[in-house]
């Protein structure tokens, strides 16, 4: 009993020292003031992040266009990489295995100065195009995994019955196997949206003039001094992703169905 008084005191303890902060920020969205003296309640914050602050609108949609795509780009690769990876032998498989840990375990810091290095080497000008391909580039591996646990639950006997029945490999991967694994696809594809949208380490090397994303926009905000604009941007995105956190849990019971 008193291992469980023990635990359950940790346990609130961890998520006070979670929430405690965010409650804060919560609190001084609505401050009448800049500083963290309370001046009294005020929606002003609100009112210039939605009508005067074109330049976080557009750091924003620069997120969400790039996670989006970066998105489907790598959970389309990541499917079909894992499932080739599951069931064919071909040379090299056991490297490529090995090489696809290797995203997930080096720093961040080295993989953005990598890619810096390589469009500089190739000329390859900074934008949006390099901010997409080095998040394709580091979400590709998360969605393999993934979708290869998924795989280790998959009876084989099922495709073997499709091909018995006469279905081709297209058609045997369009009708039986995503289907089977789409609860799989669609973490895969939820997980690389929110890495790419919260990245700010790799887009930080890969990012040129005029294409910052709003993790970047926010730290330049930052280094003049924390604006209660930014409280209220944090606030928003709170929201978003409680929405999207019960909007998975819907989709994960529609997909278990």
């Amino acid at each position: 009993m008193n291992k469980r008084k023990t635990s359950l005191f940790f346990f609130l303890l961890s998520m006070l020292f979670f929430y405690i902060p965010l409650l804060i920020l919560i609190i001084y969205s609505f401050n009448e003031g800049k500083s963290m003296v309370w001046k009294g309640f005020s929606l002003k914050w609100y009112e210039e992040l939605f009508m005067y602050s074109d330049n976080i609108w557009k750091a924003f949609r620069y997120s969400v266009f790039i996670a989006v795509l970066s998105g489907i780009i790598s959970t389309v690769i990541g499917t079909l990489g894992a499932i080739g990876l599951q069931w064919y032998d071909f040379k090299g498989k056991k490297a490529l295995q090995l090489l696809t840990y290797i995203p997930l375990v080096i720093p961040e810091i080295i993989l953005g100065v990598s890619l810096l290095i390589l469009f500089a080497t190739i000329k390859f000008e900074l934008g949006l195009t390099t901010i997409f391909i080095a998040h394709t580039t580091f979400n590709i591996p998360f969605v393999l995994f993934i979708i290869l646990s998924r795989l280790e639950e998959f009876d084989y006997a099922i495709v073997e019955a499709a091909y018995d029945l006469g279905a081709t490999e297209l058609q045997t991967l369009i009708k039986v196997i995503i289907p089977a694994i789409l609860p799989g696809i669609v973490s895969g594809f939820l997980i690389s949206v929110t890495l790419s949208f919260d990245d700010f380490v790799t887009t930080f090397f890969v990012a040129g003039p005029g294409s910052s994303t709003l993790p970047l926009r926010i730290y330049s905000m930052i280094r003049l001094g924390v604006s209660p604009v930014i409280n209220a941007l944090s606030v928003l995105l709170i929201g978003i992703s409680i929405i999207l956190t019960l909007s998975t849990k819907s989709l994960q019971k529609y997909f278990v169905k």
